[in-house]
């Protein structure tokens, strides 16, 4: 089938976080038969801190804490391709990073990445911004994990926020090969007006059945400032354990600008995210 999972992008670097994100990913590939390329994405310090070429000292801690950080993930990638992963390794130290990330981005059909978190030595500099950078540059679905969960579990209970938008349409299709082997998949729609909501909730329904997934609708009246928390309550209260949703925004002095709904949700999500813009 043409919406198969067949090649998966982890971002790879020396938090802790990058264990977590590339052991999910390879359960998600044995699931779906995909390979695994793990990209190490760090910022080249002396780019990006190039004051410290003029200070001997700094220069050469620069270099071994950079050096360092790169064994650590390295190290990580080697255990669990020991343990059985097939995966490739591949590296990029541009800066900017997200945009070179980005074009390595364009060979994949998801890409597995990590919520922003506190970083540690040259980490830090890795951009805030980083996933839906990344996200809106390359124009790829993505698979945010949360920074504070131990092991995500695949999906197997998704919720899925649908207005009727390309970047709504385009999260949707990118996750079908997940919804296709999820236990149950349910619909949130939200707005004012309820009968319009219902002949979208019938058309995104028919959409889902046409692709083998079989769904559940609901809708509800929120206030816009208040769509993230909803999205997030109801994948709570439903046990989720995907969310998918579209990635929405716009460019700022040459920055993505997060909207919302999507800010809110990649600040606080306590679950995986799917996004597309």
């Amino acid at each position: 089938m043409s919406d198969e999972l067949k090649q998966l992008l982890v971002h790879a670097d020396a938090s802790p976080q990058f264990a977590q994100r590339l052991e999910f990913a390879g359960r998600l590939a044995a699931r779906h038969g995909a390979g695994i390329t793990a990209l190490y994405a760090s910022p080249s310090a002396s780019e990006a801190l190039p004051v410290a070429a003029g200070i001997p000292g700094l220069a050469v801690q620069r270099d071994n804490t950079q050096d360092t950080e790169l064994a650590r993930a390295r190290s990580v990638f080697e255990q669990l391709k020991s343990a059985g992963l097939r995966a490739s390794w591949a590296e990029v130290h541009e800066f900017p990073l997200a945009p070179a990330f980005a074009q390595q981005a364009l060979y994949a059909d998801l890409l597995v990445l990590g919520q922003h978190g506190p970083g540690e030595g040259w980490s830090t500099l890795m951009p805030a911004d980083f996933p839906e950078t990344v996200i809106a540059l390359s124009g790829r679905p993505a698979l945010v994990l949360p920074y504070t969960s131990a092991r995500p579990g695949l999906p197997g209970k998704v919720v899925i926020a649908w207005k009727p938008t390309r970047g709504s349409a385009r999260a949707v299709a990118a996750a079908l090969p997940l919804l296709r082997k999820a236990g149950s998949v349910h619909v949130l729609s939200w707005g004012a007006d309820a009968a319009a909501a219902a002949g979208e909730g019938s058309n995104i329904l028919s959409y889902l059945q046409a692709h083998g997934v079989q769904a559940q609708w609901q809708h509800e009246a929120v206030e816009p400032d208040k769509l993230g928390e909803l999205l997030l309550s109801r994948a709570f209260d439903l046990q989720a354990d995907l969310l998918v949703m579209g990635c929405y925004g716009h460019t700022r002095a040459h920055e993505w600008v997060l909207g919302g709904a999507s800010r809110t949700v990649l600040k606080s999500m306590t679950l995986p995210v799917l996004m597309a813009h």
